[in-house]
Order: C-alpha cells, then sequence, then structure tokens
C-alpha cells in the first residue's frame, strides 16, 4: 500500500489541537530512517521521538499524578508504564491510520512495517514531539489527552499487575475457580501473523481476542473474561 498524502492528518492534528501544525516537521515525524537512507541521508524521525517520548511521559505522570492522590510512588509507575509502552502507543497510532502516512523503505514496506508495532510507535511519539514544537506544551498536553485518556481509565481499573492477565488471575482466584488457560491459534505469513487467543476457566470459555502478537490477543481475551467474571459476581 503506498503513502497516504499527509493532509488528512493534519487536518486531525489542527481539529484537536486547535492550532496550525508545522508541516515540514511533521513530514519529518513521518519520515522512517530507512526510507531516509533509501534517499541519501535524509533527516529522520528519531529525535522528534525522544522528544515526544519525553512530552508524553511528562503529561501522563502529572495527569496521573494529579488524578490519584493517594497512590505511592511504585503504583503510579506501574500505572504509567500501562500506558506508555510500545503496544499502548501502537494502539492509538491505529486509530487514527497513522501507519498509512508513514515513509517507509522498501524493504520496511515489503514487510508490513505500516503495521509494525515498533515503528508505529516510534512515530506516534514522533508526532507528539512536532505538536509540541508547533503548539507549546499545552497544546500537546491537550493532543495527548484527547488520545491517551482512555487507556488511563482502564489501567486504573486493573488489579496490582496492571494488565489483563492478572487481573484476571487475581479474579478467578478471589472467587474460587481454576487458572486461567491459553489458547492461542495463528494464521498468516511470518511478517504479518495473526494470533487468536481464547481463554479457558475450569473448561468454560470466558474470552477471546485477536492481535498481531500473541501477547496482544491474550490480553485482549483476559480483559472479556475478566469483565465475564466480574458480570457473574454481580449478578449473583
Amino acid at each position: 500500500m503506498a503513502q497516504r498524502p499527509v493532509e488528512a492528518l493534519v487536518a486531525h492534528l489542527v481539529e484537536v489541537v486547535g492550532q496550525e501544525i508545522d508541516e515540514p516537521l511533521l513530514l519529518r515525524a513521518l519520515t522512517h530512517r530507512s526510507f531516509a537512507y533509501e534517499h541519501g541521508g535524509l533527516p529522520n524521525n528519531e529525535r522528534l521521538e525522544f522528544l515526544g517520548d519525553a512530552v508524553l511521559g511528562l503529561v501522563v505522570t502529572e495527569t496521573l499524578y494529579r488524578k490519584h492522590p493517594a497512590l505511592t510512588e511504585g503504583t503510579l509507575a506501574k500505572l504509567r508504564a500501562a500506558v506508555v509502552n510500545m503496544r499502548a502507543l501502537a494502539g492509538v497510532a491505529r486509530t487514527i491510520d497513522l501507519g498509512d502516512y508513514v515513509m517507509l523503505g522498501k524493504g520496511e514496506q515489503a514487510t508490513g512495517g505500516r503495521d509494525k508495532a515498533s515503528i508505529l510507535a516510534d512515530t506516534m511519539e514522533a508526532v507528539i514531539g512536532t505538536v509540541f514544537l508547533s503548539a507549546g506544551i499545552e497544546r500537546a498536553a491537550t493532543f495527548v489527552l484527547h488520545h491517551f485518556s482512555p487507556l488511563m481509565g482502564e489501567a486504573a481499573t486493573m488489579g496490582a499487575g496492571l494488565d489483563w492477565k492478572t487481573s484476571l488471575q487475581e479474579a478467578a482466584a478471589s472467587a474460587g475457580r481454576g487458572s486461567p488457560e491459553y489458547r492461542i491459534d495463528e494464521c498468516g505469513p511470518d511478517h504479518a501473523k495473526e494470533f487468536h487467543a481464547r481463554v479457558v476457566i475450569d473448561e468454560i470459555s470466558l474470552g477471546e481476542g485477536d492481535g498481531r502478537s500473541k501477547k496482544e490477543a491474550e490480553q485482549k481475551a483476559a480483559k472479556q473474561a475478566w469483565l465475564a467474571l466480574e458480570a457473574q459476581h454481580h449478578d449473583g
């Protein structure tokens, strides 16, 4: 699939941020090192990624600090880690079809780079860096919160491990149920594998999930199963 013209992404950024975005800088944010190398060493997005990572970390950290005054440093750090990680960043990137806009080298493009979690996460951070340089920290915070608040809210509902598999394990134990068992199927070529997970407790299927990695599929299945156990608990 060819790179999509950047105008739609610019329009989304302006709508969320409420201010014009530096378009040449945004184009740099979308330039993966593989494309830069193939075109004579153009500037790539790695410096903007470095900046965006810091901006994201600051905004998420401050938000969690203010919203959860009773939580310890260790718990706040776990909450932040549940939001600021490659899988979460890639998930947010997919909601705005960011992969469609990335400028990739031929090799990366041929092997599914537009949907590769590492590339999506790095590009998302570079876009955050672009918003910060274009519009300042307050508008960058608006952009981050627009896209990451649901993840922060979800993380706050999880158990001590701050992931759905740990939360499901805790819920099953407290309900006197057996340990969750994950059954995995996979399909597709090596560069574009899809995984399907089904979680079974006491031989009863409680949740299913699909993902581009085994871990992602298991987390989605665990979340569905956790919600199912919660519903059973409240009904009972």
